[in-house]
């Protein structure tokens, strides 16, 4: 059953626009939800690291360039309670950034509640 909710939610991603498509890692699990497989080839993912700041959940997801050349990128976190569902007011803006050839990169961002228990982050190619 969560192989099968795994593989529809990946449906349901792909059927998304190309301005939004791209890749999703959830922190329940650390599953890697791949949009774009073009850019899943580019990317490495690792083992996202979570501190508790405040009373508010902080977390550092570590990409890799697998490439050679500049990636113009954007991420955005999504944050959700201990029932999975997304915290009120949870969502923050994409932020831009660029991934040199070969480099690394943590990508952070901290809740704004303390309901906050799990996130999920998205990846895509910027259109800038």
């Amino acid at each position: 059953m969560k192989h099968l909710s795994v593989l529809l939610f990946a449906l349901v991603l792909s059927a998304c626009t190309t301005a939004t498509s791209g890749i999703s890692i959830e922190s329940s699990n650390q599953n890697v939800v791949i949009g774009n497989s073009s850019l899943a080839s580019r990317l490495a993912i690792e083992k996202a690291a979570v501190v508790n700041v405040n009373g508010l959940m902080k977390a550092g997801v570590p990409v890799t360039s697998k490439i050679n050349s500049d990636m113009k990128l954007q991420y955005r976190f999504y944050w959700y309670d201990a029932q999975g569902l997304e915290v009120e007011g949870s969502d923050s803006p994409w932020r831009q950034f660029v991934l040199h050839g070969k480099d690394s990169m943590t990508l952070q961002a901290v809740a704004k509640k303390p309901q906050a228990t799990q996130y999920r982050i998205y990846i895509r190619e910027a259109d800038y």
